[in-house]
């Protein structure tokens, strides 16, 4: 198998290291239980501060945040941006000309207030400004929308079908009305306003209109085929759809009739159609949806002969199943396809591509790997919306081919195992494939899309050395340069200049001295010269970069300063501050930062980062529990860089305990490969002795950490390892709190288990391959449970499905251990609506068992006050 040999040499390994670990906390001061016996440990019968902990709840924290981060709006066509940012003062809107280095504010608030409250009889005043949806239409020229306190008048046929839509969904009560909408048009250098009696908004183009570079025809999917309509046709689409959104834009779309489509292919069937086939809540919703249009996953080549798509055949994969017991008069099954790790009938992707002219599709046959899975590069840089900087555009979304020749559709194949990378080129005409570039390596690959040049080299990411860097391949797979290298990781490419001869990326881990997650915007030449910080300073800087590449607007911050926004230049020269964040009401209500630290792993060599939350009235004399919130990675870690509330954490601390977020090797993978890739083949275990050596080490610095008072939680993975550390170290971790946990991960999803778990593939003596998978679940240790453990899941969770929760506690049951266990009816992964009251759940089950204050009710006050009573 692979995984058992793998875990049982990497517990050896952990051993001596753990070892010599507890024996550098001796030297670093005397055991937790030796404290002297003055200090006072917090905790006992009304020791939770409860009153605290309800001012600093996550849904009152978040009302004292205003802006922290300024998303800029590019106006088309222009390196101009505007931004709207909200201090206590209320909301104002900028506007900024990089090249002149101006910023100036795009209303005068009282008096665009006064006209509004003019034109629509509704009052306003300069602190409530409630604009939406402004859009520039031209340089200085916008428009605008605000919502009257006055109902619209509906048609009756209108309510009608808003009558007979309710009776669909089983819901009594009469239509609410809408409410009346006023436009405005806006020119900003004048400051006049006027109103726009016969307002036609912008194109709502649908999520499924595969819109072909030339305009004339948009494809899509429906009954597990594809069709096509002309141009013309899907202009009535989108005039039924204008001033519509959500729902509403799309129930105007599906009552139009006699629309002219063209089916272009026949042998499409359920789970095995071309594109996506639908799926609704439930498998009545679902069979509804397999009737509408859907995106059918396109790429266009740019003269728009040919489209390339992949066709997915799920036929033989195993069906999973969630019973939706709540918000139905009768409960409603839902059924979907699921892949599992290991199984021998997994998803089978083939790639086609269309010939519009001759109305035919082709398969590229690239001599595939058993079970291999593939997808089309598309060009990062073309038409349609792009990032958060094209607000403002009106350009119709299209989906091209990366590279401009017809000739050349570039796309990947990986093998299952993800072992083997390939970036491919095919000819669609002579259904000629030739390999580009070739990744290989011992343990699963990742890859960004590559950049393609106008003289067809590629701009391609590859973690080849051990680092994530940038290199620059040829058309013909022939490496030209590095264009970086050393122990730092790139983490994505933001733009590339090919006139200036440079290309902006992202990456972290390059600066001496800092917090190696931190961020950076970085500028190297295409010849791998010239490598140059354009965002110095010790925090994290998150960049949006012009279309241009010229500017960029850096938002800088870290989790213990407040946040703030700078303009740059593409030389790395700053042109202006543009903004911090108020923090005013947070300051006033008590709030103070967590603290950063940094400890060593259980191998004394490898640095952790964590961030340790106090309760804001901490006392150093007393000893508080410590909780750590954990995500065990592989794809981030649970540990807060840039700013943020941290809403959860910080709010549990304040009821008495020192809570802490930590790294562990083989969680975030922006650093080394080695470091992302240390739990390969040993998914379970891979991080606890991180963690109990970091707290061990916390608990050494400080006097206040209590170290025979230690939890544990985690949502997700964060679930699966919590519970497997109440397991695996039964002494040190005493309460755990696990919701939706893959604690069995041979019943969670292909794709992620097998990948960071690692499956391995067979050939055998008559070359036919299989894969063999193997993993240690958190059920086969249910009988080392010694702690309080609570499971959550939510009943129709179709992500983490809740068979993973119910088999752990069946193995706790058979082990004849007391543990807990809350189902949340009717929540998916996250609870939705029910997340205020998992928090209050998660918090009183520490405040129980780890500061012994078994204070209860019925009735979780800190919620019923803050809800209006209605009735």
């Amino acid at each position: 198998m692979l995984s058992t040999s793998r875990a049982a040499s990497r517990r050896r390994r952990h051993s001596l290291p753990i070892l010599a670990a507890a024996l550098a906390l001796a030297a670093f001061g005397a055991p937790q239980a030796a404290v002297s016996q003055s200090m006072g440990a917090v905790g006992g019968p009304g020791s939770a501060n409860y009153p605290l902990a309800a001012r600093f709840a996550p849904y009152k924290i978040r009302e004292l945040v205003k802006s922290t981060t300024l998303t800029p709006r590019w106006i088309q066509k222009t390196d101009r941006f505007w931004y709207e940012w909200e201090t206590t003062q209320g909301m104002t809107f900028w506007l900024v000309d990089p090249a002149l280095g101006t910023k100036r504010q795009i209303f005068d608030n009282d008096r665009i207030a006064a006209e509004l409250t003019r034109l629509t009889r509704d009052p306003w005043d300069g602190q409530h400004l409630s604009i939406r949806n402004i859009r520039f239409i031209s340089d200085n020229t916008l428009q605008f929308e605000v919502q009257s306190s006055e109902d619209e008048e509906i048609r009756k046929e209108e309510t009608d079908t808003l009558q007979q839509d309710q009776q669909d969904k089983q819901r009594q009560r009469p239509p609410r009305p809408k409410k009346k909408v006023f436009h405005f048009e806006y020119d900003v250098a004048t400051q006049t306003l006027r109103q726009l009696e016969d307002y036609e908004g912008p194109d709502n183009h649908p999520r499924w209109a595969g819109v072909s570079p030339d305009t004339a025809w948009v494809v899509f999917s429906r009954e597990f085929n594809l069709w096509a309509m002309t141009w013309e046709e899907y202009r009535k689409v989108l005039d039924a759809r204008r001033g519509k959104s959500g729902a509403e834009a799309d129930s105007a779309e599906w009552k139009l009739e006699g629309l002219q489509e063209i089916q272009l292919t026949t042998d499409g069937e359920r789970d095995y159609a071309y594109g996506t086939q639908g799926r609704g809540e439930n498998d009545e919703e679902t069979l509804k949806e397999f009737k509408r249009r859907q995106r059918a996953g396109i790429s266009w080549s740019h003269d728009a002969r040919w489209f390339a798509l992949t066709r997915q055949d799920r036929r033989k994969v195993g069906d999973l199943w969630v019973v939706h017991v709540a918000g139905d008069k009768r409960p409603k099954l839902e059924s979907y396809k699921y892949d599992m790790p290991g199984e021998k009938d997994v998803t089978q992707t083939e790639l086609l591509v269309y010939d519009m002219r001759d109305r035919a599709m082709k398969k590229i046959d690239d001599k595939p790997w058993k079970d291999q899975s593939m997808g089309v590069y598309s060009d990062p840089t073309g038409r349609g919306p792009r990032g958060s900087g094209a607000a403002d555009t009106e350009e119709v979304p299209i989906t091209k081919w990366l590279s401009s020749r017809s000739d050349e559709m570039y796309f990947f194949r990986a093998s299952r195992d993800l072992h083997r990378i390939d970036v491919m080129v095919a000819d669609p005409t002579s259904g000629q494939v030739r390999t580009v570039i070739e990744e290989r390596l011992n343990t699963y690959q990742e890859q960004l899309p590559p950049r393609r040049l106008a003289n067809g080299d590629l701009i391609w990411w590859s973690e080849r050395d051990g680092w994530a860097h940038l290199y620059r391949f040829g058309s013909d797979g022939t490496l030209r340069n590095r264009l970086t290298q050393g122990p730092w990781h790139v983490d994505a490419i933001e733009g590339v200049d090919e006139a200036r001869g440079w290309v902006l990326f992202t990456a972290n881990g390059r600066e001496q001295g800092e917090d190696p997650y931190y961020r950076h915007v970085y500028r190297v030449g295409l010849d791998g010269r010239g490598l140059q910080n354009l965002t110095p300073g010790d925090s994290d800087h998150g960049a949006a970069v012009a279309e241009s590449n010229r500017f960029l607007v850096n938002n800088h911050s870290r989790v213990n300063a407040v946040p703030a926004a700078a303009l740059f230049d593409a030389s790395g020269r700053k042109v202006m501050n543009l903004e911090e964040a108020d923090f005013s009401l947070l300051t006033a209500a008590g709030y103070r930062f967590p603290e950063p630290y940094t400890v060593k792993a259980a191998d004394g060599v490898t640095d952790l980062y964590g961030v340790m939350y106090k309760p804001y009235d901490f006392d150093p004399a007393k000893r508080y529990p410590i909780v750590a919130y954990v995500y065990p990675g592989p794809q981030t870690e649970s540990v807060a860089k840039a700013f943020s509330t941290a809403a959860f954490e910080q709010g549990l601390a304040q009821f008495g305990f020192i809570v802490i977020t930590i790294g562990n090797r083989g969680g975030n993978p922006d650093r080394s490969k080695w470091y992302h890739n240390y739990g390969y083949g040993d998914l379970r275990d891979y991080g606890l002795a991180d963690k109990k050596v970091a707290i061990e080490q916390l608990a050494a610095r400080h006097d206040f950490v209590d170290m025979d008072r230690v939890g544990i939680y985690g949502h997700s993975g964060g679930g699966f390892m919590s519970t497997a550390a109440m397991l695996v170290y039964p002494d040190f971790f005493k309460v755990a709190v696990s919701s939706s946990g893959n604690h069995n991960n041979d019943v969670y999803n292909r794709w992620w288990s097998e990948t960071h778990h690692g499956v391995k593939e067979v050939v055998g003596d008559s070359g036919q391959v299989s894969f063999e998978y193997d993993i240690e679940k958190n059920s086969d240790l249910a009988a080392n449970l010694k702690g309080h453990l609570l499971l959550t899941t939510g009943d129709v969770d179709n992500n983490v499905h809740h068979a993973g929760t119910l088999r752990m506690a069946e193995a706790l049951i058979k082990a004849n251990k007391r543990f807990d266990m809350f189902v949340f009816p009717g929540q998916r992964h996250s609870y939705g609506t029910m997340s205020d009251y998992w928090y209050w759940l998660r918090c009183e089950y520490f405040v129980k068992h780890l500061l012994e204050d078994s204070r209860w009710s019925a009735d979780i006050t800190q919620l019923q006050v803050e809800q209006p009573k209605t009735r």
